[in-house]
């Protein structure tokens, strides 16, 4: 059951994962696909409004043709060498007011959209007749070869479109023709978000749908915690009454066996308090079971059955039964009071008691103390200890429910964690209080304050 449900937890999770993944995929698709859209768009207004620079300003083109066919001309002549062409294409005069015009014209046109552009030179090839072409200039588009524009890089620019130009001319009788190429690159100002505002309801909608994964998961995640914690508790809580049925069960044996032996039976005072030990266990054993069949480890409030008892013998009573079943630890008695009457309910203290006193011996003691005393009107019960100890941040934890303490290898016992936790539900049923005092390696105090 644990395996399975931890395999429908990491299910889960991969499935949450992969989910996300495949809609941040689609988000980023349909991201992709504005972007693209946004780019021919861009393309198509301006193709509207920009075929060619003859359209903006017929004396500044005919500047332009002029001042390439003057460049060729003296480079045909060997007036001009490659780098001096290149030169004069990228520093001509009229650069400013083609740029300014274009400006001018986007700003007028396309209204809703503030562009920058850079218009840079590719190619500057020179054909002369019966000759293989003599290329002056061809290099990818860099911004450093910009012809006109605002832009300052292409980093994030896009091609809207590529201007080629022929010019033919004669020189010295000898026919030539020019070819140029050049690329507009534009940049919209805040593209994101105009792309963003159009995606508005993709993103909203896919916003609302990994939200309903993540829900849905943490709802399933939790209900998966939980059955897997019910689960467990279901498992530790039968080790635990398992655990707690074979103490009595471990006295009643070792009591029958002392009953055989032949001395005993002939001493009437061993054998009486054999027979109570029997009795007491055998009623302890019955109580279990009743307490197990009526749910009393439950967090409903426990009902108390009190009593007038003397309390020192009561203790000892429990004291010469745990020497019983745990004859190798060296038990001892240490009360400062005498005759303590008090109303208390016999059964869940000594059980309360017994879990103090088995706790030690699972985590290590080999001597154990218990005092008695009156401190302020209250009857102290203290349980000291010679065992592992316990970490001072792990001392606020003791009497939460399911909880223990781990101690690497030093212990190997069972059970749901109820012990402390059952005798701090039966101390505050009695309205007194329990509390610790342990330092890790030097052992612990238990001691509990019952009202007077």
């Amino acid at each position: 059951m644990k395996q399975r449900i931890n395999l429908l937890i990491v299910f889960s999770v991969v499935a949450l994962i992969v989910l996300t993944t495949v809609q941040c995929y689609l988000v980023k698709t349909a991201y992709d696909y504005k972007v693209a859209e946004f780019h021919t768009q861009i393309k198509n207004e301006i193709g509207k409004i920009s075929n060619n620079y003859s359209d903006i300003d017929s004396a500044i083109v005919s500047r332009k043709e002029a001042l390439y066919k003057s460049l060729s001309e003296n480079y045909i002549k060997g007036k001009k060498t490659k780098l001096d062409v290149k030169s004069g294409v990228l520093q001509a005069q009229y650069q400013n007011a083609i740029t300014q015009k274009l400006q001018r014209k986007f700003e007028r046109d396309l209204p809703n959209f503030k562009i920058d552009f850079a218009i840079v030179l590719n190619k500057f090839i020179l054909y002369k007749s019966k000759q293989e072409a003599d290329t002056i200039f061809s290099e990818k588009p860099f911004i450093e070869n910009k012809l006109y524009g605002n832009l300052l890089s292409l980093n994030h620019a896009f091609l809207v479109r590529s201007y080629v130009g022929t010019t033919n001319g004669t020189f010295d009788n000898q026919d030539y023709k020019l070819l140029t190429e050049d690329s507009m690159y534009v940049s919209v100002v805040d593209w994101e978000m105009i792309i963003l505002g159009r995606m508005t309801f993709i993103l909203i909608l896919s916003l609302l749908s990994i939200l309903t994964l993540i829900t849905l998961f943490v709802i399933a995640l939790k209900a998966l915690i939980k059955q897997k914690k019910v689960s467990d508790v279901k498992t530790d809580f039968i080790n635990n009454i398992t655990h707690e049925l074979k103490t009595p069960l471990a006295t009643l044996g070792i009591s029958t066996k002392i009953l055989e032996q032949k001395n005993i039976r002939n001493n009437d005072e061993n054998f009486t308090s054999i027979v109570n030990t029997i009795s007491r266990q055998n009623n302890r054993l019955q109580n279990l079971i009743d307490q197990v069949m009526a749910n009393s480890l439950a967090e409903n409030e426990i009902e108390l059955q009190k009593e007038k008892i003397e309390t020192e013998d009561f203790l000892l009573s429990i004291v010469n039964d745990f020497k019983i079943t745990f004859p190798k630890i060296n038990l001892k008695t240490d009360f400062q009071t005498q005759k303590t009457i008090l109303v208390l309910d016999r059964f869940h203290l000594t059980t309360a008691f017994l879990n103090v006193l088995e706790n030690a011996v699972k985590y290590g003691s080999s001597t154990i103390t218990i005092k008695t005393k009156i401190i302020e009107n209250q009857f102290s019960i203290t349980f000291e200890d010679n065992g592992i100890g316990i970490a001072k941040n792990k001392q606020s934890f003791l009497f939460e429910k399911f909880y223990r303490v781990e101690q690497g290898n030093l212990h190997n016992t069972k059970g749901l964690g109820l012990g402390l936790y059952y005798v701090d539900q039966i101390v505050k049923a009695h309205q007194g209080s329990v509390n610790v005092i342990s330092d890790l390696g030097k052992g612990s105090q238990f001691t509990i304050l019952l009202k007077v």
